[in-house]
């Protein structure tokens, strides 16, 4: 195996995931990844382009999709294998504690001389935390790290002062902890995510190692690809790890910094090369202003852009913004999230918006040839109840039965689970808005992501919900949503049940780990989790929503190898 300068390693959630009987829980129903969430970061890609102009080796290892998609794979004989003087772990979101913290103790145990640095918006927030743990040697904190970690490299590989690097929080000989200054903040992306498509190409191609480059479990079956416009945000969300608030706080960024209009295009047109899946461009393009939005999409245009485009809109969009997007990408789709149909609980999480608004911009959306709007919806905000929760199934039915909108609208329901991230306004003024957290470091967190079911992950509660109503009304507003998607047809008879019979066993499982965990033998705890293993991990995938649901359209041939050549050789 050839040696690499640095090895970038996305951990499971869990390490042991294979081994441990845990419900996870429908924590990762709405997005492409499983629970075990084995999408690594869009900067990993970034990273690795950026430090290999500067002339270092980097190669991109996603242990967890590895360890997914072969049972047999023994990812402690791949860290022994893999050979590099620094090794890179992402804690980007918390709930990775736990197996990040476990891949550093693996690659200290085979590779002793080797550096370990970690990296992330939860490595950043939890910088020293970090340090209670003897595997970590160093973290970056901040969102743009590609910097401070190429002059991390160079003076680990040619000699320098550690106290120079910016973001870098470190431990001497003597075990003191250093936190030098987080003062790299770059107010422009114009020198990092520079044909970094192109360079994932160059690398699967240079190691002949596809396997460990793939994103997410399902991904050759559905190649979605992100294209990142900004870093930061405008918007304020009260749960969010990557509101402005948290941005603040914790990467020091006043302000969201955003990829030029032509980068975001360039991107576009790379992906169009390698795939024919979907396009998601991440981030609402509206957020810089009217002008950039109309100059992406000018250049779109021009592209003709054939995948189909998906994007966010934070809230209520014009008429002439979706013309346009309609008439930059034909058959486009839109994401939305007003998190509850009440816009007392919207405005409690920082979303100041009318259900009116809204409709107004689905159905600009759907006359402009939007193909689909997915509407997300989440449960564990604050002034919302029990019966708030259901009240937003029956607003998601309002929906499905408007004509004009016929299967143009996709609702989703989901708990906000397993935590409030760390660094938002509700994780750091919890009882200003309605939350009581039950758990603040690190460790507790880690500890908290082996426990038998989600239940016990989830790091809140609210004025309004404990824990188990939380659990239970998920359940059930699973259920209700899944009986209308089959009613007006938006999933098949066939799919509504194989998910309440799903939904319905997991409910039962909560019940059953509740009276498992009340036993006060230890042995026969671990024996009767033992026992529930394959019952629950068959719970835990597409409990109260299909994956499916969340896919466009992708026909059989879903890459284009010869068109990627081209692009590798040519360098476009």
């Amino acid at each position: 195996m050839s040696h690499s300068d640095l090895v970038l390693l996305h951990p499971p959630t869990v390490y042991d995931f294979r081994k441990k009987t845990i419900l996870y829980g429908p924590v990762s129903d709405v997005v492409p990844s499983t629970p075990i969430f084995e999408m690594y970061p869009i900067g990993f890609t970034s990273i690795a382009e950026y430090l290999e102009r500067a002339g270092y080796r980097v190669r991109i290892v996603n242990l967890a999709v590895r360890m997914l998609n072969a049972h047999h794979f023994d990812a402690e004989n791949f860290i022994r294998k893999t050979q590099s003087w620094l090794f890179g772990i992402d804690l980007h979101w918390l709930p990775h504690v736990q197996g990040a913290i476990e891949v550093a103790r693996l690659v200290k145990k085979h590779h002793p001389t080797s550096a370990v640095v970690m990296g992330g918006l939860s490595a950043s927030y939890y910088s020293r935390e970090l340090f209670q743990y003897p595997e970590i040697d160093y973290v970056l904190r901040g969102d743009s790290t590609e910097e401070p970690l190429r002059q991390l490299m160079d003076c680990l590989s040619k000699g320098g002062d550690l106290s120079s690097v910016p973001n870098l929080t470190w431990r001497d000989g003597n075990g003191e902890i250093h936190e030098n200054p987080l003062s790299h903040v770059p107010d422009s992306l114009d020198d990092v995510m520079v044909n970094y498509y192109n360079h994932i190409l160059k690398s699967v191609v240079r190691h002949l190692d596809l396997a460990n480059y793939i994103p997410f479990k399902r991904w050759l079956r559905y190649p979605i690809m992100g294209v990142l416009t900004c870093r930061g945000c405008n918007r304020n969300c009260t749960f969010c790890g990557g509101s402005a608030f948290a941005f603040r706080r914790v990467c020091n960024r006043d302000r969201t910094v955003f990829r030029s209009p032509e980068a975001v295009a360039h991107d576009v047109q790379q992906i169009q090369r390698i795939s024919r899946g979907p396009i998601f461009i991440l981030g609402d393009i509206r957020q810089p202003g009217d002008e950039y939005a109309s100059r992406l999409l000018e250049l779109l245009r021009g592209q003709k852009v054939k995948n189909q485009v998906m994007t966010e809109v934070f809230g209520p969009a014009s008429g002439d913004f979706l013309r346009k997007m309609g008439e930059a990408c034909p058959g486009f789709c839109i994401e939305i999230s007003p998190d509850s149909h009440d816009p007392e609980v919207r405005r409690a999480m920082g979303k100041n918006y009318t259900n009116e608004a809204m409709e107004e911009t689905i159905l600009n959306a759907v006359m402009a040839g939007c193909k689909r709007v997915d509407v997300f919806f989440m449960i564990g905000l604050p002034k919302q109840s029990y019966q708030s929760v259901m009240d937003t199934v029956d607003y998601c039915e309002s929906l499905l039965r408007r004509p004009e909108l016929e299967k143009k609208v996709i609702p989703f329901i989901a708990p906000l689970a397993p935590f409030l991230d760390p660094g938002s306004l509700a994780f750091e003024h919890p009882e200003r808005h309605g939350y009581r957290l039950l758990y603040h470091t690190l460790e507790e967190h880690r500890r908290a992501m082996l426990s038998p079911s989600w239940k016990y992950m989830l790091n809140y509660e609210t004025q309004w919900m404990t824990r188990d109503e939380i659990v239970n009304s998920t359940y059930e507003a699973g259920l209700r949503l899944n009986r209308l998607k089959a009613k007006y047809g938006i999933i098949s008879k066939d799919t509504a049940e194989e998910i309440e019979r799903r939904t319905v066993r997991a409910s039962q499982i909560i019940k059953q780990l509740e009276e498992i965990m009340a036993l006060e033998d230890s042995v026969a705890i671990e024996e009767r989790l033992a026992k529930l293993k394959p019952t629950i991990d068959n719970a835990s995938v597409s409990t109260v929503c299909e994956k499916t649901e969340l896919e466009l359209p992708v026909g059989l041939i879903k890459l284009n190898p010869l068109r990627a050549l081209w692009s590798l050789l040519t360098g476009q």
